[in-house]
């Protein structure tokens, strides 16, 4: 880091005798707001950035000063982007107002760095189809969700078996991002094969029960509300990992869902055997689900509902290759009357 060590113990952070760590006094004030863990990762990482850069100091003995060193070096020393700037300043002005309780009008009227209009990465409908060829079985299925139903990457990898309708060839999206649910589509292309994909989990499951496992992970407090509701099977998640660990919070020998970096590498090989040379992530085929819609004319309303954007103007973003900007002007190169056949003797 800028300044003193970026190994962190937590103890470090409670300078008084009989006060509680930091970090579980953040954990707590996160929690008890219903954020969601990747945001809990994100500030107490920031935070703990913060405090270090800083040698330690408590962030009760700092103020505007410090915050704005802080903010500063990230800019103009790590060259950080506007948006993780703005995460960290989110993320220091949580810890002041909310954890520590302090009145911080200075860090309210701290100006946000402002994001740069970035156009998303969009595969063409070929490039697509090459991607999926590269693809089966889960990883296949997996990928086919993105795409065909516009999943951000950790809502295709916590899809529950109930969550899946064949009947209505539906996806109920649970808790998504901004903890809100939403429905789209099942593609046609993929009922069978998911089908007997779920058929092979079910399996799994019923091995693992008779081991005496087989308990999923339930959201909130349902586990204390339906102490057998994890064993059954339309709670199970449909795409589970190879192998049981321990929850990293109760301690309890489970199955968890995929790794987010395993996703992201299957796609990324993927792309690499399609030879496609755009940068290709799991987000990029969302993008590209949302541009397809649009292009074969359904309504920017309909496409923001199944993304579940908040707002339409988040879904405007994807218009820019709907016959518009530059697909929809002729370069007046073009215009010009030029004898084609120049250029094959000029070649030759």
């Amino acid at each position: 880091m800028g300044q003193g060590s970026d190994r962190v113990r937590e103890t470090d952070l409670a300078p008084d005798k009989g006060e509680r760590k930091l970090i579980d006094r953040v954990r707590e004030a996160i929690r008890a707001r219903h954020y969601s863990r990747r945001t809990e990762q994100a500030y107490w990482y920031w935070i703990r950035y913060f405090i270090f850069f800083h040698r330690k100091r408590h962030p009760r003995e700092m103020g505007a000063g410090e915050v704005t060193a802080f903010l500063t070096w990230l800019a103009t020393e790590r060259n950080v982007a506007a948006a993780t700037q703005n995460q960290a300043l989110s993320a220091l002005l949580f810890l002041y107002k909310h954890v520590l309780g302090q009145a911080v009008p200075w860090l309210d009227e701290m100006v946000r760095a402002r994001r740069p209009v970035r156009l998303p990465t969009v595969l063409s409908q070929p490039e697509v189809r090459r991607l999926l060829v590269q693809l089966d079985g889960a990883p296949a299925i997996m990928v086919g969700l993105l795409y065909g139903a516009g999943l951000r990457q950790i809502e295709c990898l916590g899809l529950r078996v109930k969550d899946v309708d064949f009947a209505y060839r539906q996806v109920l999206v649970r808790n998504g991002k901004g903890g809100k649910d939403r429905v789209t589509m099942l593609p046609e292309n993929l009922v069978q094969p998911m089908q007997a994909h779920l058929g092979k989990i079910r399996l799994l499951h019923r091995r693992d029960l008779e081991e005496g496992f087989g308990e999923a992970p339930l959201p909130y407090a349902l586990a204390r509300k339906y102490p057998r509701a994890g064993y059954q099977w339309g709670w199970q998640l449909v795409f589970p990992s190879a192998a049981r660990s321990p929850d990293p919070e109760s301690g309890v020998i489970r199955r968890h869902h995929l790794h987010p970096d395993t996703l992201s590498r299957i796609v990324s090989r993927a792309a690499r055997r399609a030879a496609i040379v755009k940068p290709v992530s799991c987000h990029t085929l969302r993008h590209s689900f949302a541009t397809h819609l649009l292009e074969s004319g359904h309504d920017i309303r309909t496409v923001q509902e199944l993304l579940g954007h908040s707002d339409v103007s988040t879904t405007m973003i994807y218009t820019h290759v709907v016959n518009r900007g530059a697909r929809a002007v002729k370069s007046p190169l073009d215009r010009l009357e030029q004898p084609r056949a120049a250029y094959s003797l000029a070649a030759s």
